[in-house]
Order: C-alpha cells, then sequence, then structure tokens
C-alpha cells in the first residue's frame, strides 16, 4: 500500500473515532450530563417531586392537603432564608459557618434593643439588619483582603458571634407575651393568613420572593455575573476586570445581611427571642445548599435549587412524622441526599472536564 493510501486510511479511520465520539455524547448518558450542567436545579427538582409522590401515596390525603403543604414552607422558612445566604458565599467557593449565630444576634439585638434601651421596634429592626450585614463584612474582608480561608474565618467568627450572643444577652429569653405587648413589629413575618385551606406567614412570603429576587439578580446583572466567575475562576476573572475583592466582601455583607432577616423571621417563627435558639442553621443551611445541586467548588448553581433543597428536607421530616417513624430515619436519609448530591456535582465535574 502506497504512503498517500495509508494517509487516507488514517484520516478515514479518525474520522471515524471522532464520529464514534460525538454519536455518545449525543446518547442518553450525554443529554442527561448536559441538562444536568445546564440546570444544576434539575436534580433536586426531581428528588422533591420524586419524594412528594411517594409520601403522598404512602400518606394519602393526609399528605397533600392545603395545610400540611404549607406546613412544610412554614417549616423551612427560616433554613431556607439562611441557605440563600449561605448560596451566595458557596457559590464564591466559600463557606459561612457563621450564618446561623448572625441570625440569632440579630434577633437578640432587636430584642434588647427594643426592652433594654426602649427604643421603638422600627430602629431595632435596622439596628438588627445593620448589625447582621456589618459581621458579614467583616468577614468579606478577611477573605477578600487579608486572604484567610473562608471556612477558618467563619468558624471563629461563628464562635465569637455565639459568644457575645450569650453575653450580651444575659441568656435571657424575651417572652412572646411581651413581645407581642409591646413591639408587635418583632413578630410580623410570624403574622399568618389564609388561602382557601392553605395557612402562610409573612415568613415565608419573605422567603419565596428573596429566592426570586436572588435568582434574578445572579442570572441577569453583571454583579451575579461576577460572583459566578468568582467562584469558577477568581483569577480568571480579575483578568477579565471584575473586581474580585470588592465582589466577595459585597457578598459576605449581603449574606450578613439576609441572615438578619432570618433572625426577624426567627422571632416571628418562635414568638419569642432567644439566645439558644437556630443552633443549628449553619449545618443546616449547607445541607439545603449542597442538596440542591450548588457546588462546594464554586462557580456552579442556582438559589433556586437551594430552595429546593429546603423542601426536600421539609417534606423527608413532614412525610416521616406523619408516618410514625423515628425522627433518626430523617438523619439518615438526608445524610444519604447529602453524599448523593455531592456524587453527583463530582460526575458533572469530571465528564465536563
Amino acid at each position: 500500500m502506497s504512503t498517500g493510501d495509508n494517509f487516507e486510511a488514517a484520516a478515514s479511520s479518525a474520522t471515524t473515532d471522532v464520529a464514534h465520539f460525538d454519536e455518545t455524547g449525543s446518547g442518553f448518558v450525554g443529554k442527561l450530563h448536559h441538562a444536568l450542567h445546564v440546570t444544576p436545579a434539575l436534580v433536586p427538582l426531581i428528588v422533591l417531586v420524586a419524594s412528594i409522590v411517594v409520601f403522598g401515596t404512602l400518606m394519602g390525603a393526609k399528605f397533600f392537603s392545603p395545610f400540611a403543604l404549607t406546613l412544610i414552607l412554614q417549616q423551612v422558612q427560616i433554613v431556607g432564608i439562611v441557605a440563600a445566604a449561605q448560596s451566595l458565599v458557596i457559590l464564591t467557593a466559600g463557606i459561612d459557618l457563621s450564618v446561623g449565630a448572625i441570625a440569632v444576634i440579630s434577633s437578640v439585638v432587636m430584642g434588647q434593643v427594643t426592652f433594654r434601651y426602649g427604643l421603638p421596634a422600627e430602629v431595632a429592626v435596622v439596628l438588627g439588619l445593620a448589625f447582621g450585614t456589618l459581621i458579614g463584612t467583616v468577614n468579606g474582608w478577611l477573605v477578600a483582603v487579608m486572604k484567610l480561608p473562608p471556612f477558618i474565618v467563619t468558624l471563629g467568627m461563628w464562635q465569637i458571634v455565639l459568644a457575645a450572643n450569650f453575653l450580651y444577652s444575659a441568656n435571657e429569653t424575651i417572652r412572646s407575651q411581651d413581645i407581642a405587648a409591646q413591639a408587635p413589629l418583632l413578630q410580623l413575618l410570624g403574622t399568618k393568613f389564609k388561602l382557601g385551606g392553605a395557612v402562610f406567614t409573612l415568613g415565608v412570603i419573605f422567603m419565596l420572593l428573596l429566592v426570586l429576587v436572588l435568582s434574578y439578580v445572579l442570572k441577569h446583572t453583571a454583579w451575579g455575573r461576577h460572583v459566578y466567575a468568582v467562584g469558577d475562576d477568581p483569577d480568571a476573572a480579575e483578568l477579565s476586570g471584575v473586581n474580585v475583592k470588592r465582589t466577595i466582601i459585597s457578598v459576605y455583607a449581603i449574606a450578613g445581611l439576609i441572615c438578619g432577616f432570618a433572625g426577624w423571621a426567627l422571632i416571628g417563627r418562635i414568638g419569642s427571642v432567644s439566645p439558644t435558639s437556630g443552633q443549628l442553621l449553619n449545618i443546616e443551611s449547607i445541607t439545603a445548599v449542597v442538596i440542591g445541586g450548588i457546588s462546594l467548588f464554586g462557580g456552579r448553581g442556582s438559589i433556586l435549587g437551594t430552595f429546593f433543597g429546603a423542601l426536600i428536607v421539609g417534606v423527608f421530616t413532614l412525610g416521616l412524622r406523619l408516618a410514625g417513624a423515628d425522627a433518626q430515619w430523617t438523619f439518615l436519609l438526608i445524610g444519604v441526599l447529602i453524599i448523593g448530591a455531592v456524587a453527583v456535582d463530582q460526575w458533572i465535574r469530571k465528564v465536563a472536564a
């Protein structure tokens, strides 16, 4: 065979190999990977729908009643709000272990400013939100400017804020009756209203609006694109003109503000101001984020997925409770979902690479 014949045969073989690769990529697995890569919220949505179907089939009308379904929203409202803040941080490839403590101390500030110093509830709410924003800003400055690891910074801040929370409040709980009588504004987000057989709270409405607003901002604004760019590759983002330090500081500051709102909603949810409330919010928020499909490596995921992740936890909790199962089954199944979500994220990243 001549040299020209050999070249034509090699070219033909290469063409066949390329065509075979393209065909594999367009198969079911390739299409599935593409869908999951483009729409990270798809996995938690599928899990959410499947869990609703399973528990609905087992429980029947008891689970599908408007009251039961809206009860899930009421139960996850605080976690959903805090998880939205956590999502912003994790999208930048960071993590915030202090979110729960920030939410609680914001609520404590609101209560103490009103009942200890006698200031109007409106001023107390503003100061509580400002305090949460300030703590978040300090976290962002330490991460962006001082170049300290987010895990270490927020772990230390969690301890500091937790201690300050108990020291400032003197471990005092402000009772629901006192708040309702003197400062009902603090319980505003706990206000309930009915739509048919469904029962909503203003805190639930705030959570839904927050998810919608953040989804729009992340997808359709320059700041949102910068958040994803910083999480994906901060050096490349810097070279393309993104102010990485300012973006990171703003993310942590906004996360602190959102946690302040979570603290306000927490007062409405439990009725009182307690320094011991919300102790697991940091873990619960990370759980919702991971199950919701946001990559812990940053740069991929959506707030909508986090919302689905929080709802999944709520569906499992209510479904197992109605089934009379031991509460430990909830932790077991949620643990399986967390590991599964991380495995799916790794698979998507490996195939994409």
